[in-house]
């Protein structure tokens, strides 16, 4: 498995959306599936081996910061559906907290102005079945 993690960037990006739209409640975060110790205790009793190892993913947009919002908005279905639940103006305030998180974790903000690079942290998990 592949699980965000909660310090990396779409942690961030999930407990922004979260301040926004809550998520309902007794429902575990997703991203607790990034914390090794949540994983091996989930899925301890059904493994006899779990290995854990952070890695990176890389997010590239040919665009600044705000078009990379406007694509998230569009495409990424959580982010649609967390727009069109929000009044007009709770919209623009999480489209502006998320244009300056891009900003702010931009990698070629000072090389390229027309680029957004970020790394987002993720768990690579393997569990061999007992």
């Amino acid at each position: 498995m592949a699980n965000w993690t909660l310090q990396g960037f779409v942690g961030e990006l999930f407990e922004l959306g979260n301040r926004y739209v809550p998520p309902p409640p007794g429902i575990p975060a997703p991203v607790l599936w990034g914390v090794e110790d949540v994983v091996r205790q989930r899925l301890g009793a059904y493994s006899s081996e779990i290995r854990v190892v952070p890695r990176m993913a890389n997010f590239d947009f040919p665009f600044v910061p705000r078009e990379v919002v406007e694509f998230f908005r569009t495409y990424f279905g959580p982010a649609h559906v967390a727009f069109s639940m929000l009044p007009a103006d709770a919209r623009a305030a999480y489209a502006a907290d998320l244009e300056k998180l891009w900003r702010e974790h931009n990698e070629q903000a000072d090389k390229q102005g027309d680029r957004t690079v970020v790394h987002g942290e993720y768990l690579e998990v393997t569990a061999i079945r007992a």
